[in-house]
């Protein structure tokens, strides 16, 4: 114990030291004083409470801190792990909290007042794509449930009650479920059971038969592989390729307070999603550090084999996947489209959450904050996509595109009884 302790200090010695360098300027060409650093531009404040949830994707928010990359912007980002979704909702409401790396679909709940007290909230930038899984437990598996067909098969024949974990009642996770289940004819309002459970109890509560199924995010789908309690039916991006995820999540009242250091925090969290992706040392360097019990607290194989699209799916079937988890892509990730927000309101239309349609467009250009992210992204020179709206085909050949959202909510065979 002694030693691996020793050698994650040495680690973490060494992702420090190259912090130094960071904040030195030898990253991207950028000087030491941030273009916002100083003047009227500067943070109004310098030290900001960031929270977490024991995900994988909370990289970036980890090593902009770790690496000192937020110092550049003239900012201290204090990381603050949480225990669950519910406690991150009530302290970004609060001001407990600055801001959060954040379920996506929260956010929108928030927003709307589902999910918990309404409050007007703001995604200041999409901070992953991919890397979510929906899990089956071994003995689902043992009697034939591998994937969401054989599932649905397993179901009908069997008529007992079948409980699914999701981590948060308007987030991505409970979206993708309910999604992959209705794709094959499944209900999960009608057909199954479903819980909320926080992503770092998923595999504990699995283990002891909790739940026939979960979906969160990496590296708790792996684990329960590694553990021999799950298998992987299927992987987030499976179900919609490069899909939104996490956001770096605040309320609007942040932001009109304080507008240089929102910027600033998307700057600084920005430049260590380009550090994240820029290269496999980068990468293993991410995932020694986020593996330390002061953040996600697993083995760093848990996470690393995933991070770096390595997927087996505890049936023996292994495979390299392009579409894993991306923090950057060449800053087609952090780009708060329009067009994503819009989808999760849609879901949460289908699925009964939002008793009527809201003015989808609308809401979607109040709480993506399109205009901090330019502004940071010209700080940290990242790439901006041209069109707030981008197209894709989900899993069951549906396409998204956001050009009709109403009429695209109220198209599902599977959905939950919609008034007019």
């Amino acid at each position: 114990m002694t030693v691996k302790t020793t050698k994650t200090n040495l680690t973490r010695r060494t992702i420090l030291k190259a912090g130094a360098s960071l904040a030195a300027g030898t990253f991207g060409g950028l000087a030491t004083q941030g273009a916002w650093a100083a003047g009227s531009d500067k943070p109004e404040k310098e030290e900001v409470k960031i929270g977490f949830i024991p995900l994988t994707d909370c990289a970036s928010v980890v090593m902009a801190s770790v690496l000192g990359i937020d110092k550049k912007y003239g900012i201290k980002i204090t990381p603050t792990k949480e225990a669950s979704w519910a406690a991150v909702r009530d302290k970004l409401v609060n001001g407990e909290l600055d801001a959060s790396h954040v379920l996506y679909g929260l956010m929108y709940g928030v927003h709307m007042g589902i999910g918990g007290a309404k409050k007007d909230m703001a995604v200041l930038m999409n901070l992953n794509h991919n890397g979510q899984a929906i899990t089956l437990s071994k003995k689902l598996a043992d009697k034939g449930g591998v994937d969401g067909a054989s599932l649905a098969k397993v179901m009908k024949s069997d008529k007992r009650e079948y409980t699914f974990a999701q981590t948060f009642p308007t987030g991505t996770h409970a979206m993708w479920l309910y999604y992959w289940l209705a794709t094959y004819g499944i209900d999960p309002m009608k057909d199954a059971k479903i819980i909320t459970v926080p992503p770092p109890q998923m595999v504990a509560n699995m283990r002891v038969g909790n739940m026939d199924g979960y979906c969160v995010g990496e590296p708790w789908g792996h684990r329960a592989i590694a553990d021999g309690i799950g298998i992987t039916a299927v992987t987030t991006q499976d179900i919609w390729r490069d899909h939104p995820e996490k956001v770096l999540g605040t309320t609007a009242d942040f932001v009109a307070k304080y507008p240089n250091t929102a910027r600033a925090m998307v700057a600084a969290i920005l430049e260590a999603s380009q550090w994240i992706d820029a290269s496999l040392s980068n990468k293993n360097k991410m995932a020694t550090t986020i593996a330390d019990k002061s953040y996600v607290n697993t083995s760093v194989d848990v996470i690393n084999q995933r991070i770096l699209g390595r997927y087996q799916n505890g049936l023996g079937k292994t495979w390299d996947d392009p579409n894993y988890m991306k923090f950057y892509n060449d800053g087609s990730v952090n780009f708060p489209y329009l067009s994503d927000g819009m989808w999760f309101l849609t879901q949460h239309r289908r699925w009964g959450l939002l008793k009527s349609d809201p003015d989808y467009l609308a809401v979607a250009q109040a709480v993506n904050r399109i205009d901090v992210y330019k502004d940071a992204a010209a700080l940290a020179k990242a790439s901006v996509p041209k069109d707030p709206m981008r197209s894709v085909k989900m899993v069951d050949g549906t396409v998204w595109d956001g050009k009709n959202p109403k009429a695209y909510a109220a198209s599902f065979k599977i959905k939950a009884s919609l008034p007019a």
